[in-house]
């Protein structure tokens, strides 16, 4: 039996990386798509695209389709730019709707056809809790609650085909940026960890494990969910 093949966006460091060397180890063949390799060594097939650019991602993908069949596909490229509403610019507005939004839209359709050939697929789109609303996060969170729409009627538009569409929203993960801007035993990294129930930062991967669950085979009867893994973070926010 040949290994299931799975697409992973922005899997050269962080949340991505840690999912390639997960879906690895499951037995997947891995190819990565981002902007720039990565810098440690990658467990699969890597192809360089810029995701912010519809010509180039539409080049990588292309390329990919040449060779493989996706079987799965998680959309985890994603940018942020912290912006309160007053000092909110068009730019950054602009490249977070292309990278969290358009680029998630290309992705999966590409991915399509070689999945209602074999009527099986799975694609994992990952969110954010900060979708539920946070500062600075106006247009970020924005982009994210698309997410969760996009996913959601994918998943009915898709069920009939085999092809299962959920959602993994993350709350604060410790990841190189999440560092960078929250050095450990910093004031403000203590304050955030007050925030979280069960008392700590998430780790890669542990959403990765989540990622895994919606691919695999025991996942056939669910779609169109979001799964927050946020440490206890979303508990009691009220979701219309």
């Amino acid at each position: 039996m040949s290994k299931p093949i799975t697409l992973i966006t922005g899997a050269s460091r962080g949340i991505g990386l840690a999912l390639a060397k997960d879906m690895a180890a499951r037995g997947h063949h891995v190819i990565g798509l981002s902007r720039s390799a990565p810098k440690e060594g990658f467990p699969g097939d890597y192809v360089t695209g810029d995701l912010s650019d519809a010509a180039d991602t539409a080049r990588a993908l292309a390329e990919i389709a040449k060779t493989y069949q996706v079987d799965n596909l998680v959309n985890n490229a994603g940018l942020i730019t912290v912006e309160r509403l007053e000092q909110a610019s068009l730019p950054a507005f602009e490249q977070m709707i292309a990278v969290n939004m358009r680029a998630l839209l290309q992705c999966s359709q590409a991915v399509l056809p070689a999945m209602k050939a074999k009527r099986r697929g799975r694609i994992v789109n990952i969110g954010s809790r900060a979708a539920l609303g946070k500062e600075g996060r106006g247009i970020y969170g924005g982009t994210k609650a698309a997410v969760v729409g996009f996913t959601r009627s994918w998943a009915l538009e898709l069920a009939r085909d085999g092809i299962t569409v959920n959602c993994v929203a993350p709350g604060p993960i410790e990841t190189e940026l999440f560092r960078d801007a929250n050095p450990p035993g910093s004031p403000q990294a203590e304050a955030l960890i007050a925030t979280v129930p069960v008392g700590r930062i998430g780790q890669p991967s542990e959403v990765a494990a989540a990622c895994a669950y919606f691919m695999s085979d025991g996942a056939g009867f669910v779609t169109g969910q979001v799964l927050n893994v946020c440490g206890g973070l979303t508990v009691g926010q009220v979701v219309m």
